[in-house]
């Protein structure tokens, strides 16, 4: 029986990157049905209702576990604190993993929300979790990155 899995839905080929593009995956496209995994699409900048395309958007203080505590902070490029917003889009994200019993998650790696080890801040790759990612983890989703994904795939 098939089950369902949350994915970044950039990686499906869903153009809901920030620039207006996508990050399709093979590799992914490949694992799900190898697995027999349902994708439940979600974009958690798209739920917390920001706009696609959209401002770059990066760490300026903490990581995803910071944002969570109230103690982190992610600007736009127009210098614009978007870190309520993605918090949002986090909670939502949540929210639909509950809805369609998703115990794993493949999310895309580097990004403010989904990335599930390394996120950009102030220019420079850090090591962290996206805050949604953070939160998912926080609840009990297991989380892939589709980089891992390639990895395996080699």
């Amino acid at each position: 029986m098939a089950r369902t899995v949350l994915v970044s839905s950039c990686l499906l080929g869903l153009a809901t990157r920030y620039d207006g593009d996508d990050n399709y995956s093979r590799s992914l496209a490949d694992y799900l049905q190898r697995n027999d995994l349902i994708p439940i699409p979600v974009c958690p900048e798209q739920l917390a209702g920001m706009p696609t395309p959209r401002p770059k958007c990066w760490y300026t203080t903490g990581t995803g576990a910071a944002i969570l505590a109230g103690e982190g902070q992610i600007c736009n490029e127009l210098g614009v604190d978007v870190s309520q917003r993605l918090l949002r889009g986090a909670e939502l994200t949540l929210d639909i993993a509950r809805l369609t019993n998703c115990e794993l998650a493949i999310l895309k790696q580097r990004s403010p929300s989904c990335g599930s080890s390394m996120v950009h801040q102030n220019g420079k790759l850090v090591e962290g979790m996206g805050v949604a990612a953070a939160l998912l983890a926080q609840h009990g989703v297991a989380l892939l990155s589709e980089e891992e994904l390639e990895a395996k795939s080699e």
